[in-house]
């Protein structure tokens, strides 16, 4: 394979960049490149060692670096790599990934490392899918979930559901091998066993996809209300902040406001609405008609009233919208005279909290609330193993197809032999989580939506 060249790390200027080869001219080209203070001979030098010098080109001094040598295969790829550590300014990182370029290297494509490392055995590809998603990681519980599946967690489970189906296929030959012993009866009892115990496995990882879904997309919350009922105030004690306008002035947010936080480190997707109202302004009809749709999808609404108004038709309106919905009604400006006749509100039957926007009264009350609703403490637990790729969970799918299906020949005393081509699919359609059986249009999709440099 060429030697192939990228800046590892993100746009933008820092103290110090990153700038990534890999490949069997690695060495080759860094001692073009590379002047060190304390020359040493490429066979000297040990792997996971930093060498202090400068990058040239042309005798002319580039920057001062220091460079990270990783021999073959102790490396991420398994290849020879370097990793050059200059400064962070983009004109210093564009100008030496440049010159590694110049002198025989070829610009890295999206996740090309991950997919050496990949295709060198380094790793599976469930453990190369888990790299993205530890960069893309937008809480604690996301990484950590990110980082079992690295290691290696959901490839154990596969690899025992998969060796689990060899041994059944096993049995299905020695019966087919020696008729005369007439073994088919014992073999068909405990290959029963085997494929219920196998489905119990692939059910628990299939179920786990919802939690594993939570994980990576977080949880969609509208919050709406009538305009001056406190939706924006309440976003902005939400993220400790001012991000949202508040003023008297009702109708002042007439688009969304999106932001992101973390419950029980679980990411949520605070949406902030227009007011329902039966607005006469065309630009605020608009807002709430999207207001309404942002409610009808979200994973949870937070409606929230004002207590020192009496509820009108409007109100009504966003109690209908709950009704069939996972939703926590705020009662707000609790510190203010209480005006409104709740009846209506309490028929819902919804979570209810009292709360003031203006002292932050009941905000942690509603974290509680949200935490309980979907049950966030409960979400990948010590050693919990999570799918959280749709990829993961289709295959999980099909496969529990495949097994149904050899459950049904085995029950209906149809010939023994034809369980075998349900398992046989199975065992291909697992294969395509670890990347055993893999086309490589799916490999070429899943290493194209990771970022240049990994």
């Amino acid at each position: 394979m060429s030697t192939i060249a990228a800046i590892s790390t993100a746009p933008g200027i820092g103290g110090i960049g990153i700038i990534r080869m890999s490949g069997e001219d690695c060495f080759k080209i860094l001692e073009k490149i590379f002047k060190q203070k304390k020359p040493q001979d490429i066979k000297d030098i040990k792997g996971y060692s930093i060498k202090y010098g400068n990058i040239v080109d042309n005798k002319q001094i580039v920057d001062e670096v220091l460079v990270s040598y990783f021999k073959s295969p102790n490396s991420y790829t398994s290849e020879n790599m370097c990793e050059i550590n200059s400064h962070g300014g983009i004109v210093i990182m564009n100008k030496i990934l440049d010159i590694c370029l110049k002198n025989g290297a070829e610009l890295a494509e999206p996740g090309e490392f991950t997919k050496r490392a990949f295709l060198n055995g380094r790793m599976d590809l469930s453990q190369a899918e888990a790299v993205i998603d530890v960069i893309n990681a937008k809480t604690d519980k996301e990484a950590k979930v990110s980082l079992e599946q690295l290691k290696g967690n959901l490839s154990e489970k596969i690899e025992k559901v998969r060796k689990m189906i060899i041994s059944v296929m096993a049995d299905i030959e020695a019966t087919i091998d020696y008729p005369e012993y007439d073994l088919e009866e014992v073999t068909n009892t405990r290959i029963l066993s085997i494929l219920n115990d196998v489905d119990k496995m692939l059910d628990s990882l299939e179920k786990s996809f919802y939690n594993g879904k939570i994980l990576r997309e977080g949880l969609s919350t509208a919050i709406i209300g009538r305009p001056n009922a406190g939706k924006s105030s309440l976003l902005n004690v939400i993220l400790n902040e001012e991000r949202a306008i508040v003023t008297d002035v009702e109708g002042t947010t007439r688009d969304t406001i999106e932001e992101y936080i973390s419950i029980e480190g679980v990411p949520l997707k605070i949406i902030d609405t227009a007011g329902i109202r039966n607005a006469s302004d065309e630009v605020e009809k608009i807002g709430v008609k999207k207001a309404k749709e942002i409610a009808e999808k979200s994973d949870i609404v937070i409606a929230i009233f004002d207590i020192n108004k009496c509820l009108n038709s409007e109100d009504e309106e966003i109690l209908k919208l709950l009704e069939d919905k996972s939703a926590i009604i705020i009662l707000n400006k609790v510190d203010l005279e209480r005006k409104a006749d709740l009846s209506k509100v309490k028929e819902l039957k919804k979570p209810i909290i009292e709360m003031s926007t203006k002292t932050r009264e009941g905000i942690d009350d509603l974290y509680e609330e949200i935490s309980k609703l979907f049950k966030l403490k409960e979400i990948a637990n010590d050693g919990e193993t999570i799918v959280s790729n749709i990829r993961h969970k289709n295959i999980i799918i099909n496969s529990r197809k495949n097994l149904n299906m050899a459950r049904e020949t085995i029950i209906n005393n149809m010939p023994i032999d034809i369980i075998s081509t349900y398992l046989k699919e199975i065992i291909e359609e697992l294969g395509k989580i670890t990347g055993e059986t893999v086309t490589e249009d799916v490999i070429a999709e899943i290493f194209s939506k990771f970022c240049l440099g990994k």
